[in-house]
């Protein structure tokens, strides 16, 4: 009995740290958000047809993107992947607190009519459902951004 209690925890453990520590390929996830559609452990926002219609802006998609790039690595173990305001898109890994889940989140500004409008993919690494977090997140850092 204490071989397999034993084996389970060896087991739990492992799994937590590859959790923590898996490499994240940044090809995989700094993908174009404009591609994507909402499902299940996704949050979409769009100008159309995503999860949540983005505001439009009144800025350029590169002051849009510094901005929401503040907001973004101010989010407790939140850091930049890949991108930049100056390239277009950038894409953030946000880690759950206890055990570290990643989340990747993919922002780009595209321009529309009358101003600049956000593209953001949110999505779980891990699991099926993210339980609403990955859209309580973009939802707080829109906020701060019509805020700020």
């Amino acid at each position: 009995m204490k071989l397999i209690l034993s084996l389970v925890l060896l087991s739990i453990i492992i799994g937590l740290a590859y959790i923590r520590l898996a490499p994240s390929n940044r090809d995989a996830w700094h993908t174009d958000a404009m591609q994507e559609q909402p499902q299940v452990g996704h949050f979409v926002v769009r100008p159309d047809g995503g999860d949540l219609a983005s505001p439009v802006y009144n800025e350029s998609p590169v002051d849009l993107l510094t901005r929401f790039d503040a907001v973004a690595l101010a989010e407790p173990r939140t850091s930049r992947l890949a991108g930049s305001p100056e390239e277009g898109r950038i894409t953030y890994i946000t880690r759950s607190r206890v055990i570290g889940f990643p989340d990747y989140t993919t922002v780009q500004a595209t321009p529309v009519e009358g101003g600049t409008a956000l593209v953001i993919h949110a999505r779980l690494r891990f699991g099926r459902s993210d339980l609403g977090v990955n859209a309580a997140r973009v939802t707080r850092w829109l906020d701060a951004l019509v805020q700020g």
